[in-house]
């Protein structure tokens, strides 16, 4: 008895362990099938936001002012705060925020509703309040891991916005700040 036991113990475990595997794919395949694409036309200063391949909004944006980057590429969002205050420029409101750089870069509502539709933010992708709240909503009920953001490049040269005093005699370090503290 004890032999049979062993044997069909064994054969259970696998079937488990196959049928958790399958379900596991099937999760991913039907996240990534459930995609969000946000696409950022810093030239136009529009967003498009389309959901499962098929274009379900455009607004107004606001990119990097001269003199400040919104990082062009394809990014994956990794945080969401949907009440978050600039640590680096005097506690502004950033209501709605999609974090998709490790340096701060975010989609996030602004107030400034007049200024969208051209660029003049440190860095961010600003919009108005509603349509972030939109966006929002959207990411957040399909998830992070099923979003891509790409943003085009305007071929306009700029820096990362900080709100650090630089001397401009003071030659610019590819290294991490912290690395300054050594200099």
């Amino acid at each position: 008895m004890q032999l049979a036991g062993g044997v069909w113990s064994g054969v259970l475990r696998r079937w488990l362990v196959g049928g958790m595997a399958l379900a596991v794919a099937t999760v991913l395949a039907s996240a990534a099938s459930a995609g969000i694409v946000v696409s950022i036309d810093k030239t136009a200063q529009k967003m498009s936001v389309s959901v499962d391949g098929k274009q379900k909004y455009v607004w107004p944006v606001s990119t990097g002012a001269k003199g400040y980057v919104t990082p062009s590429g394809s990014y994956q969002p990794f945080r969401l705060e949907e009440d978050h205050f600039s640590e680096e420029w005097d506690d502004a409101p950033m209501p709605h925020s999609i974090f998709f750089t490790h340096q701060g870069h975010a989609i996030h509502g602004s107030l400034s509703t007049r200024n969208l539709g051209r660029p003049v933010s440190h860095g961010c992708v600003r919009l108005s309040p509603a349509n972030a709240k939109i966006l929002f909503g959207l990411v957040q009920q399909r998830g992070i891991y099923s979003t891509r953001i790409v943003i085009q490049d305007n071929g306009g040269s700029a820096r990362v916005a900080t709100n650090a005093t630089v001397s401009p005699a003071k030659k610019k370090s590819k290294m991490s700040p912290l690395w300054r503290l050594y200099e």
